[in-house]
């Protein structure tokens, strides 16, 4: 079916999915572009698997306004044998569905698409930070540092790890101690919401080292592993691990870990 696309706030497009008579999916529009995916070597607390810095170019895609909220998990599952009854460590309708596993999500994005006959899938990383980041080159989309005014992590010191609750010259914040309803947080320049903090987002590719021999075109970096990409940071981490360029990787659920889906912009079944 093709993409009645609106128009929000700050000339973002959008299209909505009903995926029942109460929930819906809203995707936004991503125009595409050229960005230099990776952190520069004065990035403060920077990761070398943010390295080398390089020049991608992404088509244009339609990615989530929001993580997957649990509620839209439920409209989805109740339509799909594939899904089974999921735990989640925070309960609530627009709260982020999280402890999940990369293969969970993999397969509420097949269940995703039979129901609205579009191909979805999750994102790839360079997708995801060039979402992210929305034309910034700061550690986060919204400057060089964060609080936990606009963003939902731990912003207190932790001695046992020896992490600061603040960024740079940032202000340090709370810890909140959970997921917040998606939308708390004002949205980058994409509409997108979440993008540092709330849940971990898993993305398409497996793990490498660093950027040596990543594609260019902003498609999926897959190979023989099984772990895989994280993006964004959570309620639990630190600030550094909110920042744009950072990434992590595992192979199972965590209760940190949610994702959000991605879909061509022209795409059908």
């Amino acid at each position: 079916m093709p993409l009645l696309l609106k128009t929000q706030k700050h000339t973002a497009k959008f299209f909505r999915e009903e995926l029942n008579a109460a929930v819906g999916l809203d995707m936004m529009l991503i125009p595409g572009g050229s960005f230099l995916m990776g952190s520069p070597e004065d990035e403060i607390d920077r990761s070398p698997s943010e390295s080398p810095q390089h020049p991608i170019t992404v088509p244009t895609f339609c990615m989530g306004k929001y993580p997957i909220t649990q509620a839209q998990w439920q409209a989805v599952a109740s339509s799909s044998p594939e899904l089974t009854a999921h735990s989640v460590n925070f309960s609530g309708d627009e709260l982020p569905v999280d402890n999940l596993s990369w293969a969970e999500a993999t397969k509420f994005c097949v269940a995703l698409s039979a129901l609205t006959q579009r191909r979805y899938r999750l994102p790839s990383e360079a997708e995801w930070e060039y979402a992210c980041r929305a034309g910034t080159t700061t550690p986060f989309h919204f400057g060089e540092t964060i609080t936990t005014d606009v963003a939902n992590y731990d912003g207190t010191d932790n001695t046992n790890n020896r992490w600061s609750g603040s960024y740079g010259k940032g202000p340090k914040g709370i810890d909140r101690q959970q997921t917040t309803p998606v939308g708390t947080f004002p949205p980058n320049a994409f509409g997108l919401y979440d993008m540092h903090g709330n849940v971990w987002e898993w993305c398409q590719d497996t793990w490498h080292s660093n950027y040596d021999g990543a594609p260019t075109d902003g498609s999926a970096w897959v190979s023989e592993n099984d772990d895989h990409i994280l993006r964004g940071g959570s309620w639990i981490n630190d600030p550094r691990n909110c920042r744009s360029a950072s990434r992590d990787l595992f192979n199972f659920r965590n209760v940190v870990i949610g994702f959000r889906v991605v879909c061509e912009a022209t795409s059908t079944l």
